[in-house]
This record gives C-alpha cells, sequence and structure tokens, in this order.
C-alpha cells in the first residue's frame, strides 16, 4: 500500500478515507446547495474534492475543477480574471465543438466584466453542457468546483463582485428554473469574511459550510492494510497513531509511513511487538523522527507551514501566540476546564482555527494533537514572544512576580517607545495587562509628584507666611521696647524734672523772703 505525503488522491483510490464531511458534501451538492469547506492546510480538502467530484461524475453529473491559484497572480488584471475563469469553463466543459468563443467574446465588449461571466454561463453553459448517457427528460446538473479559493486575497482588485454572482445565481432559481441546475462548492483556508465583507451580497449566509475534521479512529480502516504488511499489532499501532495525530491527515499518513519505513530497515522487514508495547514503541518513534529537531526533520513541509502562518503577520503575530499561549495554560492544568478558551467568531479566533494548531471542540478551543502540544510547547511560545517584544526582559520578570514587582514596569521615555511601537499591532491580553499596568504606575507617579510639587508650594507658603509672621512680631516687640524705652525715659525724665523742681523750691522761697525784706526796709 502507498500512504500520500502531500497532494491530492484521485477520486476513485482505494486508499482514500472516507470521513463525516465527504456524506454531508455530497449529499447538499445533490439538494442544490450552495458549498463551501474552509479548514486549513493539509485537512485532504482537494481530495475530498477529487472524491466528491468522482461519486457526482458517476451520478451523470456534470463537473468542472477550477484551481484560482492558475487563474492568476498580484500583477493579473480584472480584464485577465475573468477572462481566465470563462475560458477555464469553456474547455473543461469541452466547449469547443459547440460554440465558437472568438466570435461570442468579441460581442461582449461594453459589458461589466461580471456580466460577461454571467453572460457565458447563461448563454453558452447552460444551454450546451448536456451529458450523452442523460435520457431525454433528465436534468443536466452542473457542479462548479473553486480550489484555493484563499489565492483570490492576493490579486490586486476585489472581488466582492464575483462572489455576489454566485449568490445571484442561487437567487436566481426562483426565476430562472434553468439555474437550478447549477451548484458551486468552494475550497480554500479563508474565512467568509475575509472573501467579502458586505453581508447583503454573500453568498455564504446562503450556503453550507461543510465542517472537515480529522480521521476518526473507524475511519481510517482502509490505512491498516499497509500496517497489516509491516507490525504483528497493526491494530494497535493504528490507535496510537490516531492518538498522536489527532487524525490529521497529513500527519496520520506520514506516521504510516515512517512505520513502513522502520520495517524495511529491519532484516524481516517486518517489526514485531511485544505485547502490550505499541503505545510505547510509537511514542519513542515520533519523539526521534517528528519532535525532535523538527525543523529539519519536517519533509515534507508541515510543521513549518504552522509557524510560518503564526508569525508571517508581525502586527497580529504577538496576538495569536497570545491566545494559543492561553489554550496551551489551560491544557496543562488538572481543572482546564476552568480556564478553558471558549470559542467565538473572533478575528484572531479564526486565524488561529485556519492555522491548524487548534480546533473547535464542544464550544471551547483545543489544541489538535499531542505533536502539536509538545512542539509548538509554552518554551516555543515564550521564545516567540520575546522576539516579537522588545521589553521581554521586563516583561517576563514582572509575569514571575505574579504582577506584583512594579519595579518590572516601564516609565518615562521607554514606556513612550513601546506604546508606539505597540501602535497598529495586535498584542495577547498580558502584553496589553503589562501596558496598563505601566501606564497607570505612570499615571500615579506623575499624580503623585504634582501632589508632591503642590504639598511643596504650600509649604513654602506657609513657611513664608511664617517668617512674615516672625518679623511681624519682631517689629512688633522691637516697637514695644522702643515705646517701653521711650516711656520709661520720659518718666525718668519727668521724675528728674520734678526732683530738680522741689529742690529749686527753697532758693525761689528764700530769694522771694530776701526781697520782702528790702522793701520793708530801704
Amino acid at each position: 500500500m502507498r500512504y500520500q505525503l502531500g497532494g491530492s488522491l484521485r477520486g476513485d483510490d482505494p486508499n482514500y478515507v472516507i470521513r463525516q464531511a465527504d456524506e454531508q458534501l455530497y449529499a447538499c451538492l445533490k439538494a442544490g446547495d450552495f458549498c463551501y469547506v474552509f479548514n486549513s492546510r493539509q485537512m485532504g480538502k482537494t481530495s475530498l474534492l477529487q472524491h466528491t467530484s468522482y461519486r457526482l461524475v458517476a451520478q451523470s453529473y456534470s463537473c468542472a475543477y477550477l484551481d484560482v491559484t492558475r487563474l492568476g497572480s498580484e500583477d493579473t488584471t480584472p480584464q485577465q480574471w475573468y477572462k481566465g475563469i470563462i475560458l477555464s469553463l469553456f474547455y473543461s466543459f469541452n466547449l469547443a465543438e459547440k460554440v465558437n468563443f472568438k466570435e461570442w467574446w468579441d460581442k461582449q465588449s461594453g459589458i461589466s466584466l461580471v456580466q460577461q461571466l454571467h453572460q457565458f454561463v447563461e448563454q453558452v453553459l447552460l444551454p450546451n453542457v448536456k451529458s450523452e448517457s442523460l435520457e431525454d427528460g433528465e436534468v443536466q446538473h452542473i457542479i462548479i468546483f473553486i480550489d484555493e479559493i484563499d489565492s483570490l486575497l492576493s490579486l490586486s482588485f476585489g472581488i466582492s463582485d464575483f462572489f455576489a454572482w454566485i449568490r445571484y445565481c442561487y437567487n436566481q432559481r426562483a426565476d430562472d428554473p434553468n439555474f437550478q441546475r447549477l451548484g458551486f462548492a468552494l475550497f480554500g483556508v479563508a474565512s467568509p469574511t475575509d472573501l467579502i465583507a458586505d453581508k447583503r451580497r454573500t453568498p455564504f449566509n446562503i450556503g453550507r459550510a461543510i465542517e472537515l475534521e480529522g480521521f476518526k479512529l473507524h475511519e481510517a480502516k482502509p490505512l491498516l492494510k499497509g500496517l497489516e504488511q509491516v507490525v504483528n499489532q497493526p491494530q494497535a499501532v493504528l490507535q496510537e497513531i490516531i492518538y498522536w495525530s489527532g487524525g490529521q491527515p497529513f500527519l496520520t499518513q506520514k506516521l504510516c509511513q515512517l512505520i513502513v519505513h522502520a520495517a524495511l530497515e529491519t532484516s524481516k522487514s517486518r517489526i514485531d511487538l511485544p505485547p502490550e508495547t505499541a503505545a510505547f514503541w510509537l511514542e519513542q518513534l515520533v519523539q526521534t523522527q517528528i519532535i525532535q529537531n523538527w525543523e529539519s526533520k519536517d519533509e515534507p513541509e508541515h510543521l513549518r507551514t504552522i509557524r510560518d502562518r503564526l508569525l508571517f503577520d508581525q502586527q497580529r503575530a504577538g496576538r495569536l501566540l497570545g491566545l494559543y499561549q492561553q489554550v496551551l495554560q489551560a491544557e496543562e492544568l488538572v481543572d482546564s476546564k476552568a480556564f478553558a478558551v471558549p470559542t467565538d467568531d473572533s478575528r484572531e479566533q479564526t486565524e488561529l482555527i485556519l492555522s491548524g494548531l487548534v480546533e473547535r471542540y464542544n464550544g471551547y478551543l483545543r489544541i489538535k494533537n499531542p505533536i502539536y502540544r509538545r512542539v509548538f510547547n509554552a518554551q516555543w511560545v515564550n521564545r516567540q514572544l520575546d522576539n516579537l517584544r522588545p521589553y521581554s526582559q521586563t516583561f517576563n520578570a514582572w509575569l514571575a512576580s505574579a504582577y506584583q514587582d512594579e519595579s518590572r514596569l516601564l516609565r518615562g521615555q521607554a514606556l513612550q517607545e513601546v506604546l508606539d511601537w505597540s501602535a497598529g499591532k495586535s498584542l495577547s491580553d498580558l502584553d496589553y495587562k503589562f501596558l496598563a499596568a505601566s501606564q497607570q504606575l505612570e499615571r500615579q507617579q506623575a499624580e503623585q509628584k504634582i501632589e508632591a510639587e503642590k504639598l511643596k508650594e504650600v509649604e513654602a507658603r506657609l513657611a513664608t507666611q511664617r517668617q512674615i509672621a516672625l518679623r511681624q512680631r519682631q517689629l512688633l516687640i522691637a516697637i514695644s521696647l522702643v515705646l517701653v524705652t521711650a516711656i520709661a525715659l520720659g518718666i525718668y525724665a519727668l521724675n528728674a524734672y520734678q526732683k530738680e523742681a522741689i529742690n529749686q523750691i527753697p532758693a525761689i522761697a528764700s530769694i522771694s523772703s530776701g526781697s520782702f525784706n528790702y522793701h520793708q526796709h530801704p
């Protein structure tokens, strides 16, 4: 048996693993629904497409496969892109024998590109596509599969009109029964809002999202054929493979292939495991062949694809890593449910899910498998965040203090430089908590400084007032002393005068008496 690493399987490949999504997509397309399968890379989307197309063709459906990556790049003009779609559909449905394309195309000048596409479907495709195996009166259904739809995001022009046109085709069914024959299925690594934001024109709110999950043990039975040839406990080994890979298609196939290679290196080209040792043996294989030095052993590339998707946009990498860090920490706790991250429709969660690292499970986010958990562990996350943060040392010290050591917070120019750096970036919750605490401390210190300056001003005014009061008291005392001295001198002078006056009274009396006697005795 051949295990497939990378690429897609043919629609009739006997080793194809049928999942619940196969039945859902097949049934919904037959029911006439618009379907889309958006998931991370290497989840088997294109193989699902090919297998579904194969089944539908067996039911006399006419199917076309469009790979958007082949229709253009960022240098492609809108005219080239729309003409490329029309030509791809023209040749996919073998219409060259029925319609002169150049003649038809020349007649379309003067109308918009979306109108040209619609005219082609309405005037050329629907009237001329019919399987020879159909009997008269039977309806020919047409399904257009569009793969790698996320490649549209790299175009230099808007593609909202294209998705609005798909919606229009489904709305046309009420007025033109011919459009009931036409259906679309889209595949890629994107979210609906990435492709078209206008909810009034988007086809995704009238379509069916097909959830593509990893292999379940009972679904992976086709993989047993190859394991039975190289190991004596194939069922137990397959169970451990599904545990370690979480059913992720690429990792599951890679582990099967590693086991085959390990068997070929033995003398018997077969591995005979003692009873109850399959789990231990496979863990050692995973550790040595995938986890240890994973970046150099990641061929074909898988783990590096996840890494690059997380770190590609430096403006948002911190936010994605911070969110993943929360999921990782919750799973390491005993009571993980209490700290689990509930799912929502936020852009960060959508991007993290599309990276392939986590998945939705019972209303919460969880890491897809133990391999991812060991490769992208807490140490790896911290290293990446440290590389992104210009303040990693102070941040980590603050975390180590359980957010208590204020001396580790940023201040002044250092804080302003980090705030300038963070502008336009989407950081983790802990980063924002750190910056908020730094700003709060900065405000508190500024307020304390202002209060201290006010207190100094008050104390200065009081000191001035005290000095003035002291001077006033000193002046009053001086004045009082002067007054007392003056009064004392005045009293002293008065007393001296009085004494002098008293001393002069006898003399005056004597003079007065002599004078009297003189007048009486001339």
